[in-house]
């Protein structure tokens, strides 16, 4: 099974040139946690999380309005293929302690993975508890 099995394809994202605000509105109205972000022509930049926008911008008493998002997104990001093995990605998921995995083809962004597609797929049941396994325990050891 490939990661083009098990990806959500009809993916929200947001250009970096876009006001934070407009990414909290996104992730409010879709019910979501985070945005992939991408360039004018569809390349993958980076990803920011509601905890981005938290941490990033709200705590620092920045304006929503005026900071964009590719001055508080994470750009440091852990991918997939659409063709790898879904297990490779799974497992790489656990490793880098990621919750979402997004998938490009040759740089743009095609899909994302994300614990709750894992966990949907009976076969990957044990994986997806090991990854979230793995993810949370960073935060036991605190």
């Amino acid at each position: 099974m490939n990661v083009s099995d098990i990806m959500t394809g009809h993916v929200i994202s947001i250009c970096e040139d876009e006001p934070v605000v407009a990414a909290a509105r996104i992730m409010k109205q879709s019910n979501i946690g985070a945005l992939p972000v991408r360039d004018g022509k569809g390349k993958l930049k980076g990803i920011v999380t509601d905890r981005d926008i938290v941490l990033r911008c709200v705590a620092s008493n920045a304006n929503v309005q005026d900071v964009k998002i590719g001055e508080i997104m994470s750009r440091n990001l852990v991918t997939a293929s659409p063709f790898e093995e879904a297990e490779k990605a799974v497992a790489r998921m656990g490793e880098c302690q990621v919750r979402r995995l997004p998938v490009t083809d040759n740089g743009v962004l095609v899909g994302i993975v994300a614990l709750g597609d894992i966990a949907r797929k009976s076969e990957f049941e044990m994986e997806a508890g090991e990854a979230l396994s793995e993810i949370s325990a960073n935060f036991r050891r605190k």
